[in-house]
């Protein structure tokens, strides 16, 4: 015979948000909770949550802030214009870009990753320089490889190629073999 009292769940200190159920995270719940929109899922045993690009920067400060997030180890972004096959994520509307931001808590010993959908027709963000100066190359290269500008940016100027390149070579629209390439000991450019 099984006791009443056993049958009653406990609070958990790790457990998700109740606004947010279903969610085995108890950090990316709290951001699904506070950010209405967001949606969280787990990859490769990390969280994920796929943000709004308004609100990205809002999120990442919330993490900083509150959840003791202490490094960005990384800004980048995907295109996925020549995708055959994409992953979908209920109630997540597929853009051509995504922002893609990993955050550290050395405190907490755990990451998670924030995707922003961008589309081909507005691709801005808001950086996350101010918040994590470390950004501030990573989020220069995402904009020299793929056009994608980081609102708010301290100096968003290209990082790898020269000022007057024309287009964005990781883009997948781009033509890689337009400029003729003349690498070291070959006697004329390919």
């Amino acid at each position: 015979m099984s006791d009443a009292a056993s049958d009653v769940a406990t609070p958990d200190a790790d457990a998700p948000d109740a606004d947010a159920p279903g969610i085995a995270d108890p950090v990316a719940a709290a951001v699904v909770a506070r950010f209405p929109g967001s949606v969280a899922v787990e990859s490769h045993g990390q969280s994920v949550v796929y943000v709004d690009r308004g609100s990205l920067r809002a999120v990442t400060e919330l993490l900083r802030d509150e959840e003791r997030f202490t490094q960005c180890s990384d800004v980048t972004a995907v295109d996925h214009a020549a995708d055959l096959e994409r992953v979908v994520v209920p109630g997540v509307v597929p853009e051509r870009f995504e922002v893609v931001v990993n955050l550290l808590s050395h405190p907490r010993n755990r990451r998670i990753r924030l995707i922003a959908e961008v589309p081909e027709t507005d691709p801005v963000v808001p950086s996350v320089t101010p918040l994590f100066p470390g950004a501030n190359f990573p989020e220069r290269e995402a904009f020299d490889m793929f056009g994608i500008e980081f609102e708010g940016h301290p100096d968003l100027t290209r990082i790898l190629l020269p000022d007057d390149w024309a287009g964005h070579p990781l883009r997948k629209d781009d033509h890689p073999a337009r400029i003729p390439v003349t690498f070291k000991g070959d006697p004329a450019p390919r």
